[in-house]
Order: C-alpha cells, then sequence, then structure tokens
C-alpha cells in the first residue's frame, strides 16, 4: 500500500524495526527502553540498554531492570516513548525512577541526574595555508546531534580568537542527523534576515520560510567540503552557506535527500514512517534526489575563494 506512493522513503517499519528507531537515547540519563510482552498478555517496561558509566548506570539502574514509575507517576500502560519523554528534562536536573531490579529482585526508588550523554560530533584545528600566510580554521562536524550547535560555535570562537582568517567545515560523510541543528549551525554563518531553508508540503503546517535572526558569528570566507555522503541537514547546511555567498562548495555532488518525516507508532508496536514535505535551497532548488553540485571539484586558492564570493554577492545584489 506504502509502495504505490512511489516514495521510497515511506516506509513501514516492523516492531523490530521501530523498536531499533526508538533506541536514540532521548532520555538525558543514558537509558533505552523497552516494552516487553507477559505471558499473561500484560506490557512490563523494562530497561533495554544502558550507556555504560552513564547517569542512570551510576546511580544503580541496571539492565533488564523493570520501570515501575517515574516521578512517583505510575507508568503502567505506557508506551517507551511516553516514559521516554516523562524521563526528560533540563540538563543537571534529578529525575526519581521506580525500578523492580530483576524478575524477583527489591524494588527501590533511584534519583538520576539528568546529562547530556551525547559525544561531541565536532573536531577542530588550526592550519597554515599553503603560502604560510593566512591561518585556517578546519572544523569536521560528523553529525547533527544535541550538541552540535553549541559545540561548534565554541570551535568556532576559539579558533577565531587563535588568528583564524579563513575556515573550512568538513561535511563529507555526514549523513545528518536532528534537522533543526542543522538550521541552527547554518544561522552561525548568516546575516540576520537572510534565509537559512524553504519548506515546501501540501499541508499549510510544512509550508515555511526560516530566516537568521542574529548577527553571524564569523564573517570569514567559508569553504565547505562536500561528498556523496553528505545528506539531509548537511545538505541544509551547505546549501544554505552556498546560496548566501558565504561558502563555496568543494568535492563531489551530495547525495541528495530533503525530505520532511513523519513517524507513526501503531498498536502493535510497528510504524509508518510517511514524508509531509521537503526542504527547498534559498535559491528555490530542490535538494531531494538532486543533490548540489560542487563549485570546485578541489581545493582552490583562498583569493579564488574571496572573488568567487564577491561575484556571487554582486550577483544577488543585481
Amino acid at each position: 500500500m506504502l509502495a504505490s506512493l512511489g516514495d521510497p522513503y515511506t516506509r513501514f517499519l516492523s516492531p523490530e524495526e521501530f523498536t531499533k528507531m526508538a533506541r536514540y537515547d532521548m532520555s538525558g540519563i543514558g537509558l533505552n527502553l523497552r516494552e516487553v510482552l507477559e505471558d499473561d498478555g500484560g506490557v512490563k517496561l523494562k530497561v533495554l540498554g544502558l550507556l555504560l558509566d552513564g547517569p542512570a548506570h551510576s546511580a544503580g539502574v541496571r539492565q533488564g531492570d523493570e520501570v515501575l514509575a517515574v516521578n512517583e507517576v505510575d507508568v503502567r500502560g505506557k508506551s517507551a516513548f511516553e516514559v521516554s519523554s516523562l524521563l526528560q528534562g533540563p540538563n543537571e536536573t534529578f529525575v526519581t525512577i521506580k525500578v523492580k531490579h530483576g524478575n524477583c529482585g527489591p524494588i527501590q526508588s533511584i534519583a538520576v541526574q539528568r546529562q547530556l550523554v551525547a559525544r561531541s560530533p565536532v573536531f577542530y584545528r588550526l592550519e597554515q595555508s599553503e603560502n604560510g600566510n593566512a591561518s585556517v580554521g578546519y572544523m569536521r562536524l560528523k553529525e547533527f546531534n544535541a550538541l552540535a550547535r553549541k559545540d561548534l560555535a565554541t570551535a568556532m570562537k576559539r579558533l577565531q580568537d587563535m588568528g583564524a582568517s579563513y575556515f573550512v567545515l568538513d561535511l563529507r560523510d555526514n549523513l545528518g542527523g536532528l534537522v533543526q541543528a542543522g538550521i541552527e549551525i547554518a544561522k552561525l554563518f548568516l546575516k540576520e534576515g537572510e534565509t537559512v531553508i524553504y519548506t515546501v508540503g501540501k499541508d499549510l503546517q510544512y509550508q515555511n520560510t526560516t530566516v537568521a535572526d542574529a548577527a553571524p558569528l564569523v564573517t570569514a570566507p567559508v569553504i565547505v567540503l562536500v561528498n556523496n555522503k553528505t545528506a539531509s541537514a548537511s545538505e541544509i547546511v551547505a546549501s544554505s552557506l552556498h546560496d548566501n555567498c558565504r561558502a563555496v562548495l568543494v568535492g563531489e555532488r551530495t547525495f541528495g535527500k530533503g525530505l520532511i518525516q513523519s513517524v507513526f507508532e501503531l498498536h502493535d508496536g510497528s510504524g509508518v514512517v510517511v514524508t509531509v514535505g521537503k526542504y527547498v535551497t534559498p535559491n528555490h532548488r530542490d535538494i531531494n534526489g538532486n543533490g548540489i553540485e560542487p563549485d570546485y571539484r578541489n581545493f582552490p586558492a583562498w583569493s579564488d575563494v574571496r572573488q568567487h564570493l564577491s561575484q556571487c554577492s554582486k550577483l544577488q545584489q543585481g
């Protein structure tokens, strides 16, 4: 039935596949939950996985524990997604979980301090240009997770303080992640009022224009490195910087995935992923299925980058 829509990204997820999708830790305490069907037809909520030395593990929660309550709210009958949302909260605040250790073990209420447990996706260093006349701030972004925007902003500030007069943002092999993180990262480079991305869809809620709402963190010329595994949120950043004349793209044509999707859980634990819209670049180019063509295949001279960006700005201004 879904295949008849002609969209390879709209798809059915079996309960097993849906469970895998739900394992991404958004709880802030380093655990993942799973609904376990009992012989009597009832459902128990158990700890499926734990981040070793994460907040929950350090507080005494163990794999296989049954979760009975969160902050004195009985969680019987609730889904793993619902309870994960109950566990969420501001960083460094506490949540109290009542668990039953093992099948016949004691029941214990454990206070766990919430912490961002995602690892930094940013690597950066200061390099010298080939002729040694300029300092270049190199930044590699592996994925768009909850720490991406904050850590990239920190890297940009530190590299600027170290004397960087040019920047390289490496998005090669970055398949995406949190789209909102990509949007916020693009804003770091854009002037207030410049378009980050357009979203289009049949439903009015998916027809939107996102613009930068503050001054850029850096104004120096930027090279964005891309390849055929640069996708989704990475393509939003690359196209936004390119179309606003903030960066040149170097490498290979990008992957070409610019879809907005919603995930729906069905009553039997399976799910459906449905495409509800798509992203369009500031220059009104459809990313999906097309990708973004780079300006250069090989690394250009910085003088060429400056000239390219200058000409781009003049064309935009008419």
